[in-house]
């Protein structure tokens, strides 16, 4: 059917040519859809939505009001340096080309060899997208992974420090990573692990970054003793709401296509997520007694970065079930777990997101089985077993890279500007004594 189709364009357009028409460009040859570009296009619109102003107001709302406007400026700024640094080096470290399995090389460093007319492959073959589209998609995804660290240190860190820690942590963490799971010559790709939207490369990378900063910090001044409630669940349920809308780019955006399969993703973000709010909740009220704004709030978040890496290979009913277990394993990590070995992971980063990334990557390796309604494996044994073998250890790898390699990057931050805040900026609150400017006016 399509080479007929393409035959009998073909065989029109020579007709138009003949009695005269121009066209700049033969559409009947050119191997990119305007839909597809169309919807790259807002996927990547959907992802800044995020960042800015989603994650930023949810974090936002979570901390005390004196810290509000650090929060914002953290992700801002963040946001910022890493679109820069993505398209001096970022794009060529993950993209760039090489068959490395660990790095995409030197070949794009500024873009080189990028133009209008430059075409980024997709799932189908044939099929492209102009590479200034895949280009600015991952770079939204390159600027919210930093960003989402900024949970773990609020209200505490300071503001050179994280800025320079980011630098160093796109370069050496972040783009390694995605080019080992996305990339076709990447490590993690070969193994036949399955991402279809960043559980590892941004979640548990994150997750794990965030708990060796929340360790390596140290607590807050008062932790356990002063009242640290959220100074606006209002912002923090807007942030949350953004989260969810902006995520459908996120998941649903990497199928890279406008086609029947980021319709599964789009579905499985829907229920999946729906599920976890609702978990959540009936586990809070079984739990405190009453079910809380927070909680639902986190539930959301929870069954969003869980069903992220089996969007696009889960049944709904799988992603419906990945929803209302990935709920109590993050509670019970950011009540239990948290409480017994006494880290404060501020907004609790690596509860949410590390455990429920981890979740929802070895989950994936289940969720695909057809017999449960999924797409099928991708390794070659073709078997659950083995399947999940090759989650765990994209997971292991993503864990042990982040883990060690945040640890570094501190230590370096840590000499060259420092990482804590004074104790008496933070008892003052970041607001002031990092930015000079308050969120709220009395």
């Amino acid at each position: 059917m399509k080479s007929k189709y393409l035959s009998g364009a073909a065989a029109l357009f020579s007709l138009l040519v003949s009695t005269g028409a121009v066209f700049a460009q033969d559409a009947a040859t050119t191997t990119i859809d305007k839909g597809d570009t169309a919807w790259m296009m807002m996927s990547s619109l959907l992802v800044l939505f995020m960042v800015i102003p989603g994650l930023a107001l949810f974090y936002g709302g979570l901390v005390r009001a004196k810290n509000m406007l650090s929060v914002l400026m953290q992700c801002t700024l963040i946001t910022s340096v890493v679109m820069i640094i993505w398209v001096l080096w970022g794009y060529s470290f993950a993209f760039g080309g090489s068959t490395s399995p660990f790095w995409g090389g030197l070949g794009k460093m500024f873009l080189a060899g990028v133009t209008m007319d430059s075409e980024a492959a997709t799932f189908t073959d044939g099929v492209m997208i102009p590479e200034y589209v895949f280009i600015c998609f991952q770079m939204t995804f390159a600027a919210i992974t930093p960003a989402l660290i900024v949970g773990a240190f609020a209200e505490r860190a300071k503001f050179s420090g994280v800025m320079l820690f980011t630098v160093l942590w796109v370069t050496f963490i972040y783009f390694p990573i995605a080019h080992m799971v996305w990339d076709g010559s990447g490590l993690i790709f070969n193994w036949g692990a399955i991402d279809f939207a960043g559980g590892t490369v941004v979640h548990i990378n994150a997750g794990i970054a965030g708990l060796v900063w929340a360790i390596m910090l140290g607590k807050r001044i008062g932790f356990g003793k002063d009242n640290m409630a959220p100074h606006s669940m209002t912002l923090t349920m807007v942030g949350a709401a953004m989260l969810w809308v902006g995520w459908f780019g996120f998941n649903a955006g990497s199928n890279l296509e406008a086609t029947s399969n980021a319709t599964l993703a789009m579905m499985n973000t829907f229920i999946a997520t729906a599920a976890a709010v609702v978990s959540w909740s009936v586990v809070e009220g079984f739990m405190r007694g009453k079910s809380s704004g927070l909680g639902a709030a986190s539930g959301m978040v929870a069954g969003l970065v869980a069903v992220t890496p089996a969007c696009g290979t889960s049944g709904p009913m799988g992603a419906l079930v990945l929803g209302l277990a990935v709920s109590p394993i993050c509670y019970f990590f950011v009540t239990t777990i948290k409480s017994k070995f006494g880290y404060d992971d501020s907004l609790d980063v690596f509860g949410v997101h590390g455990v429920g990334g981890i979740v929802g990557a070895i989950g994936t390796g289940i969720l695909c089985a057809p017999f449960l309604g999924g797409t099928g494996y991708v390794v070659e044994a073709g078997t659950m077993g083995a399947q999940v073998l090759a989650q765990v250890q994209a997971v292991l790898l993503t864990v042990v890279w982040s883990g060690v390699g945040s640890a570094v990057l501190i230590l370096i931050t840590k000499a060259i500007t420092g990482i804590r805040a004074s104790s008496d900026a933070e008892r003052e609150g970041l607001d002031l004594a990092s930015h000079g400017e308050s969120a709220y006016h009395a």
